[in-house]
């Protein structure tokens, strides 16, 4: 239990530090201001600021909170996908199996500064918040896709691949297996979890639009 307590505060820490650095980088706050000019007087946009940094502290809590949510959501999954295929694995190892494979997303935060930074300097907010680095929405561009379609899209990408991979390594070792086997509990459980997810996603988002 120590163990994992240890990975998942590296990975918290991590997250917070390469997204500030990221947020510093590509100057979002300027984007946000950007983007909300023409709506608000300058008056108002201080205040937006002002309100922004004196709650800055709490990202510092909401993303551990949410990453805890996701790994334990995703482990309480795979573990319903063991028990289907017969397989044993207690759940603080598979909450373990999780944390060691959400460091790959790490990479995104990376690769998208990355690219913002060195590549495409002339960028929006929106260009931001559509681009997902290695995904099949920067292969079809999202210009004329209809909004409900672009999560899905961003889903599509080689992180999440080595994502499933990287669980179906350790869960395969886990269960004294081949990561096969492990790919195959991954994509009964995790996948449908996932599919679930992106189905919701897409029904809100083309209700909210």
């Amino acid at each position: 239990m120590k163990r994992n307590a240890q990975v998942f505060i590296s990975l918290s820490i991590l997250t917070i530090l390469l997204s500030d650095l990221s947020k510093t980088l590509l100057n979002t706050n300027h984007l946000i201001i950007s983007s909300i000019a023409e709506q608000l007087s300058n008056v108002q946009i201080k205040e937006v600021l002002n309100l922004q940094k004196k709650w800055e502290w709490l990202n510092y809590i909401f993303i551990p909170i949410t990453i805890f949510l996701k790994i334990s959501i995703i482990a309480a999954i795979l573990d319903i996908g063991c028990f289907f295929f017969s397989k044993q694995i207690k759940y603080k190892r598979l909450f373990n199996i999780v944390v060691k494979a959400e460091f790959i997303f790490l990479l995104v935060i990376v690769f998208k500064t990355a690219w913002f930074y060195f590549f495409q300097t002339d960028y929006t907010l929106e260009d931001l918040q559509s681009f997902y680095p290695l995904s099949v929405l920067n292969i079809i561009g999202s210009q004329g896709l209809e909004a409900w379609f672009i999560y899905p899209f961003q889903v599509l990408n080689l992180f999440e691949v080595a994502y499933w991979f990287i669980l179906a390594y350790f869960i395969g070792k886990e269960i004294n297996d081949t990561t096969e086997k492990g790919l195959s509990i991954v994509a009964s459980s995790y996948g449908v979890g996932l599919l679930i997810w992106i189905v919701g996603v897409m029904f809100l988002t083309l209700n909210m639009s």
